[in-house]
């Protein structure tokens, strides 16, 4: 009899989508003073991805830092988008992303680089699932601020495959374009 409880309670302590990481960026403790003291409560900001290109943020608020961690990670799930990497471990192009005071740029960065990020935008390429890029936050160092900014970037990537469905050109000819300089530079 023993055993069947356990097969029971073990089901649903599970996650329901083991597809997908979370890294916890940053839990904020507010206090609110009321005639008898003071109330806690807790604004937790994660990140969540699955590691092949989707990436997703939440924030949560509670009274109990588990139950705004859950919130967060919940709302994350939700908020999920999808960016195109090169070769599954990098960026296309290097992009610049904008919010509120918050500016991030990114570059792309041959195999072997790493991640070099700081904090909150660290999380968000590990969990996107990115293995090489150089990233530098300027201005607000605010971790809202700045996973909103890469993300506003991270919308702006574009693949070869995209632009090309845009112009109505087959993707070898984007491409080439971008190779035809370095080869009459050889020439020259």
């Amino acid at each position: 009899m023993a055993r069947e409880d356990n097969r029971r309670g073990g089901g649903r302590d599970r996650d329901e989508n083991p597809e997908f990481a979370d890294r916890l960026v940053a839990i904020n403790r507010v206090s609110k003073t009321v005639k008898g003291g003071k109330r806690f409560g807790f604004a937790a900001l994660v990140v969540v991805g699955d590691q092949k290109g989707r990436v997703g943020f939440g924030k949560g608020k509670a009274k109990e830092v588990p139950e705004a961690i859950r919130k967060a990670t919940e709302q994350a799930r939700r908020k999920l988008m999808r960016v195109p990497l090169r070769e599954g471990r990098t960026l296309h192009h290097d992009i610049e992303g904008r919010h509120g005071a918050g500016r991030v740029v990114m570059r792309t960065a041959p195999q072997g680089t790493g991640i070099i990020a700081g904090g909150p935008m660290r999380a968000v390429f590990e969990m996107l699932g990115v293995q090489d890029v150089v990233a530098k936050s300027i201005g607000s160092q605010n971790p809202y601020n700045m996973i909103r900014a890469t993300l506003d970037g991270l919308s702006k990537e574009s693949s070869p495959r995209h632009v090309a469905q845009r112009r109505g050109k087959k993707v070898a000819d984007i491409l080439k374009k971008d190779e035809a300089p370095a080869q009459d530079a050889a020439e020259a």
